[in-house]
């Protein structure tokens, strides 16, 4: 079911503005660059998280840093493209730890995922014992980002 966009003010867009550079900004902050109080920062914060804006806080890791050096993006094509297949793949490769990303696709391939892995060893491995074992699978297609050109983690707002 298709989540309808919340509307965002100058001031919500603000508080996110500043909670995708840092997640681990204060109230005070917060409330600083939006031009807010820090009781009305709060109450906006907390109706974001409530409307699902807000989804979680996490960290933002260095792949390189703790050992996993290589993106790897991967084509995957099913046998059938039945809502019953699409759903199992989709239970089957949440459970694969190195897939970082999963897109349903249009076109040639059925499916894009993004690998994170420490060499093409442990490539092999995932491909050969877990994303070819996963019913349905006829292709999947490999191939391995050089060089990290963008990627940001912060929505244009």
């Amino acid at each position: 079911m298709k989540k309808s966009p919340v509307t965002l003010d100058v001031f919500d867009r603000k508080i996110l503005r500043l909670l995708q550079r840092e997640g681990r900004a204060s109230y005070v902050d917060m409330a600083k660059a939006a031009n807010l109080s820090e009781s009305a920062c709060l109450r906006r914060v907390r109706a974001l998280e409530d409307a699902g804006v807000i989804g979680r806080y996490a960290a933002v890791i260095d792949e390189r840093a703790v050992g996993l050096p290589l993106s790897v993006f991967v084509t995957v094509t099913l046998s059938s493209q039945a809502e019953g297949a699409l759903t199992a793949f989709e239970k089957a490769v949440a459970n694969v730890r190195e897939v970082a990303e999963c897109y349903l696709m249009t076109g040639g391939s059925d499916y894009l995922l993004r690998l994170v892995v420490a060499d093409v060893d442990d490539l092999e491995r995932v491909h050969s014992q877990e994303l070819t074992r996963i019913p349905g699978v006829v292709r999947v297609s490999s191939s391995i980002a050089m060089r990290t050109v963008v990627k940001r983690v912060e929505l244009p707002l």
